[in-house]
Order: structure tokens, then C-alpha cells, then sequence
């Protein structure tokens, strides 16, 4: 085989395994067209973690080691506080791990509720769904490189409203159900997100009692 044959076959092999931006921008900017795209792309779990939960899950804690520990954050007239680069590491590395959790209870749960909702749909379905749904949060997490609080409150409260708009979008297109049923189902998911988001802050907590709290330095 030709040289030239060779790089026609390798090249499509790569792209398929790398991050395709134009879905997440497409999704982003087109919620309805972007769903179909994520849908027409029938992505493992394997491949959903690999291609697109693991890079964007990297973007907060990478964002917050280098927030924590150089930038820093002022609450009032104080000074300028940051982390020690040994604790903004501990807390990233389990923030990441965190996030990859969560994804995956949440499609478990999401799958685990679909047949109360006259859909069928498999567990790799219902993890792009919850993969996909979370992609402003998980953008959002640049806004930790400069982690003043009301800083981040400004840009996280739109992210999870977006979010929260892309599930409703989402439900009906990635779990073949009606308005109605997607409605309901929609709404069973926030809850349990809301759910998830506060045992998320307990584990957190947790943690702190084990030594992985923060060490703070002015």
C-alpha cells in the first residue's frame, strides 16, 4: 500500500478519537441541533469519558489550582488569600475525580428511571445525556483562574441555568419521549442532580476531616 493510502486511513482513525469542538459549540449555540448531533454520534461510555468527560472535567481544577494558589481572593477589605500549592493540588485532584463520579451516578440514576418514562434507551444514552448536559459547568470552570467569589457566582449561576435549559432540551431528543413525559422527566433529574450536587459538598467536607482540607497562605 502506498504512503499516500496509509495517511488516508490513519488520519479519519485519529479524528474519531479526539474531542469534536464543533459538537460542543454546536450544542452551545444550537441546544435542539447540537442534541441530535450527540445522539447521531452514539458514543460508549468509554468513548464519552475519554473524548469528552475527562478534558473537560480537567478544566475546573486545573483553573482553581492556578486561581488558589497564585491569583488568590479577597473577602472585603482583607488581604489577598491563597492556597498552599500542596493543598490546591489535594483539592484538585479530588475535585476531578469528583466530577467523574458524579457523571457517571447521574446516568446510572438517569437510566435507572427511564422505563418509569416509556423510554428504553441504554446506559450509553443516558450517559451522554448527563455528560452533555453539564458542559457549561464544566467551561465555566476557567472562571476559577481568578477566584474571587462573586466573580464566579457571575459566571456560574448563567452556566447552571444553561444547563439546566440543555436537560430539558436534551431529555425528549436523547430519551425518545414526549414534551410532556421529557417535562417530567427533566424535572426528576434536577432534583437528583441537586441531590448529587450536595452530597458532592459532603464528601468535600469529608475530606477536609481526613487532611485534604485547605491550608491557607497571605
Amino acid at each position: 500500500m502506498t504512503p499516500g493510502a496509509w495517511g488516508s486511513i490513519s488520519i479519519p482513525r485519529l479524528r474519531e478519537k479526539t474531542v469534536k469542538i464543533s459538537l460542543i459549540i454546536n450544542l452551545i449555540l444550537h441546544p435542539s441541533a447540537g442534541w441530535e448531533a450527540v445522539k447521531a454520534e452514539a458514543l460508549s461510555v468509554k468513548e464519552c469519558y475519554a473524548r469528552y468527560v475527562i478534558p473537560l472535567a480537567l478544566i475546573a481544577p486545573v483553573a482553581s489550582y492556578v486561581g488558589t494558589s497564585t491569583v488568590g481572593w479577597r473577602v472585603g477589605a482583607g488581604d489577598v488569600v491563597r492556597l498552599t500549592t500542596d493543598s490546591a493540588l489535594k483539592i484538585s485532584v479530588l475535585t476531578f475525580f469528583a466530577m467523574l463520579v458524579v457523571v457517571y451516578i447521574l446516568a446510572r440514576t438517569i437510566h435507572w428511571m427511564a422505563r418509569t418514562y416509556d423510554s428504553d434507551k441504554s446506559l450509553q444514552e443516558c450517559f451522554s445525556l448527563a455528560a452533555f448536559t453539564a458542559v457549561p459547568l464544566f467551561l465555566v470552570g476557567l472562571a476559577m483562574l481568578y477566584p474571587m467569589p462573586w466573580f464566579v457566582y457571575f459566571l456560574g449561576l448563567p452556566a447552571l441555568g444553561y444547563s439546566v435549559a440543555l436537560l430539558y432540551t436534551g431529555v425528549p431528543i436523547m430519551m425518545e419521549v414526549n414534551k410532556e413525559q421529557g417535562f417530567l422527566f427533566s424535572s426528576a433529574i434536577l432534583a437528583l442532580g441537586l441531590v448529587a450536587l450536595v452530597g458532592l459538598i459532603v464528601v468535600t467536607v469529608s475530606f477536609w476531616g481526613f487532611g485534604a482540607g485547605p491550608d491557607f497562605r497571605t
